[in-house]
């Protein structure tokens, strides 16, 4: 079975085509011009993340932007975005704190993705 996808590691936009065996592990991938194309669409069709970025509404109402330190698995994203959205944190902020540990019991961290005062 061939797949088809769009790379999206760069602005290239290579239009990849993945060959997959019925048991869903990729055979082949073309269309790349690096080999982040080629680690993508294999990524992408045998266990996809994306990393997550959002807002948390602080004590005092001030949203305070957030994303995941690392890609979390894609399936994963409604109930991170659930957690992020529980928590309202104390002001001040720094870029980089971490604001929810292990978020989900994925490995993954939520940080604040700006210093708020």
């Amino acid at each position: 079975m061939i797949k088809e996808l769009t790379c999206i590691c760069c602005p290239m936009g290579c239009a990849l085509k993945a060959e997959v065996d019925t048991q869903g592990n990729v055979i082949s991938v073309t269309g790349n011009t690096c080999i982040r194309g080629e680690n993508y669409a294999k990524s992408e069709l045998t266990a996809p993340v994306r990393t997550v970025t959002t807002t948390m509404i602080s004590k005092s109402g001030t949203p305070i932007p957030v994303k995941t330190k690392d890609p979390i698995p894609k399936e994963k994203i409604f109930e991170v975005v659930k957690a992020i959205k529980s928590i309202s944190p104390g002001l001040p902020v720094r870029m980089g704190d971490v604001m929810i540990a292990d978020v989900c019991s994925t490995g993954v961290d939520i940080v604040a993705a700006r210093t708020i005062k």
